[in-house]
């Protein structure tokens, strides 16, 4: 069955940094775009990050670009998100996304707050 797990989140300070990682498995990862979502109570979902198959191509929500990277490694099924320079408006709930023929799946979230 398909599963994301998505690990990494936490506390930090205004300016500091995070790294999240979500471990796919259960369909041919290095098939697949892969995406970061994020989540904020009482507001919508917005796409964070996105990446190709194979890395080739990334692209980012103005909001983030230059402060965070997505990247992934296909032999360890698995993709990342580097967060840089973190501001309190990045608090939110974090989740890998992929879109399969049949369905989309979400992970469970990973919380991030960023506060003094």
């Amino acid at each position: 069955q398909v599963q994301l797990v998505e690990s990494g989140g936490g506390l930090v300070q205004p300016g500091g940094s995070l790294r999240l990682s979500c471990a796919a498995s259960g369909f041919a990862f290095s098939s697949y775009a892969m995406r970061w979502y994020r989540q904020a109570p009482g507001k919508e979902r917005e796409l964070v990050a996105h990446i190709t198959r194979h890395g080739e191509i990334t692209n980012y929500a103005d909001s983030v670009k230059g402060r965070f990277t997505i990247s992934r490694d296909n032999a360890k099924n698995t993709v990342y998100l580097q967060m840089n320079r973190l501001k309190p408006e990045d608090t939110a709930v974090y989740y890998c996304n992929v879109i399969l023929p049949s369905r989309t799946y979400w992970g469970q979230g990973t919380q991030v707050t960023v506060s003094s």
